[in-house]
Parts: C-alpha cells; structure tokens; sequence
C-alpha cells in the first residue's frame, strides 16, 4: 500500500467533503423531531411491556407462597 503524506491526505479529505449531500436545515429539523417521537412511541411501548411482566411476576409469585 502506498504511503501519503500528511498534507496529501488532507486534501484528499476536503474532496471526499465535498461529495457529501449535507441535510437542509429543515430535513434535519424533521428527522430530529422523528427520532424523538420514535424513541418516546418505543418508551412507552418498553414501559408497558415491562409492567405487564411485573405483574405476571407478582401474580406466579403470590400463586406459589
């Protein structure tokens, strides 16, 4: 493999940089406000999955003392 030089490699960076189609703005906004209400909607869903199995927890626990 050929070595590059520092200075080299820097450049090659910023041309890679250049390729990249950066979000807009609003695309960011609205991706951001995706993933929240993505992680609130799997939250809630977690919670209540967890609650349940406490509750058959309980139930098998008190079924057998």
């Amino acid at each position: 493999m050929a070595k590059t030089s520092p200075a080299q490699f820097i450049r090659q960076v910023r041309q890679e940089v250049t390729k990249v189609s950066w979000p807009s703005r609003k695309e960011t906004g609205i991706t951001t406000a995706m993933v929240f209400v993505m992680v609130t909607l799997a939250s809630i869903f977690l919670m209540t999955v967890d609650m349940i199995f406490a509750e058959l927890v309980q139930f098998a626990l008190r079924m057998g003392g």
